[in-house]
């Protein structure tokens, strides 16, 4: 159940990703993170309001409150590398944060078996594969390199803190309603204060209402993907659902491919089907 929980987290990350950097490319990515991440804080709090995730409230959710903080700079890092592209390289460099939990796993104790080690040095190796060979050809610039170094970074804590913040179905709602809602005043408050500084924080036209559809959906599949990632790692060695998990920039590349016409060159396939090995060898392992 580990590895079905983890594979749905990088399907779902993979189209919002996706999507999100679409969107950025329409309007500031900033608006993307704040009224995505407002559209799910409201759909969690009516979920947390029909299950009962009140009665789970509890120390926990100071894990939940800084990931909050934390997730939507880095979305908004992450969204900014991939509006300036391409995706197909962007996407798989930000893997690196799967070193986080990675370390958190090792450092509890988790110890992988042969053939799940082997499925992580596999796995990640076929991801980076899948962007590296870009770095070389198509020009990637220093400041896209850097927005997504940052998001790796802190992509990986909230990997980490979202996984310390429930025990229970209910409890972890809750969490990601606290995350959600953290995330939507933190990205609020930076739009207000754009907009004081003089920085339109909506395209000159306002807020196209035809991306009202496309955002909701990154918001509700990125807040997906949290609680499915949570359940992975709480099912299962946190190691293996980090390695899954992080499979998501394949997604965004095979997207990639086939509604923008990106490119795939031949070792990023390969790089694609060293990943799937990886992912057998984790799940079997």
């Amino acid at each position: 159940m580990t590895a079905l929980f983890a594979l749905a987290t990088s399907l779902l990350w993979g189209l919002a990703d996706f999507g999100g950097g679409l969107l950025t490319r329409r309007m500031p990515a900033l608006t993307v993170v704040a009224v995505s991440q407002t559209i799910a804080a409201v759909a969690l709090g009516a979920l947390v309001v029909a299950t009962g995730g009140w009665s789970e409230a509890g120390p926990r959710l100071w894990f939940a409150f800084a990931a909050g903080l934390i997730g939507p700079l880095a979305l908004l890092c992450f969204y900014q590398a991939l509006a300036l592209g391409p995706m197909g390289v962007v996407s798989p460099l930000a893997t690196l944060s799967v070193g986080i939990p990675i370390g958190v796993g090792l450092f509890l104790g988790e110890r992988p078996g042969p053939l799940q080690a082997a499925g992580i040095v596999v796995a990640v190796a076929g991801v980076v594969l899948a962007g590296g060979p870009e770095l070389r050809g198509a020009p990637v610039q220093r400041r896209a390199l850097l927005l997504t170094l940052c998001a790796a970074l802190g992509f990986g804590t909230v990997f980490a803190l979202i996984a310390e913040a429930s025990t229970t179905v209910e409890g972890l709602f809750l969490a990601l309603f606290v995350q959600r809602v953290t995330s939507a005043v933190l990205g609020g408050a930076t739009l207000y204060a754009a907009g004081r500084r003089g920085t339109a924080p909506l395209p000159r036209q306002g807020l196209p209402w035809q991306t009202l559809p496309a955002l909701t959906l990154v918001g509700l599949a990125d807040v997906a993907a949290n609680g499915t990632y949570a359940t992975a790692a709480r099912l299962g060695p946190v190691t293996v659902a980090a390695v899954l998990a992080s499979l998501y920039p394949v997604v965004t590349a095979l997207a990639a491919r086939g509604v923008l016409r990106e490119r795939l060159r031949a070792v990023q396939a390969a790089g694609a089907g060293l990943a799937l090995v990886g992912t057998v060898l984790l799940a079997t392992g």
